[in-house]
């Protein structure tokens, strides 16, 4: 079992900055792959940014690619999502995932943290 807490989200106005955090439970996170998905209102949740249990692999969706960055620290249980050069359409509740790497889905979720970019 994984338990997620997403913390970090706000108001910001556009070009500005953003770091989420993601804290998991228990002693294995390491073995986790990481995920950051978010939700605009009236839209389906969307796939942001996923990294490898041990961080060498990263892969990002194209809307984010060059201004948000994922990372963790295992020894922390934390994961991490920097968010630069944010925009409007960036606007959405942003919530973290974890899962075994030899699964296609993310069996633990966080409970969200908003997002809110301003033009």
């Amino acid at each position: 079992q994984v338990q997620l807490v997403e913390s970090g989200g706000g108001l910001v106005t556009a070009g500005g900055s953003l770091r989420l955090s993601c804290s998991a439970s228990g002693r294995t996170f390491s073995s986790y792959n990481m995920g950051w998905f978010r939700q605009a209102p009236g839209k389906e949740r969307e796939f942001v940014a996923t990294i490898s249990g041990g961080g060498s692999a990263r892969s990002y969706a194209d809307s984010v690619k060059g201004r948000f960055t994922i990372s963790r620290d295992n020894a922390r249980n934390t994961g991490y999502l920097q968010m630069n050069s944010l925009k409007p359409e960036d606007t959405a509740v942003y919530y973290c995932a974890a899962r075994r790497p030899n699964e296609k889905g993310y069996d633990y979720w966080g409970q969200g943290t908003q997002v809110t970019v301003s033009s």
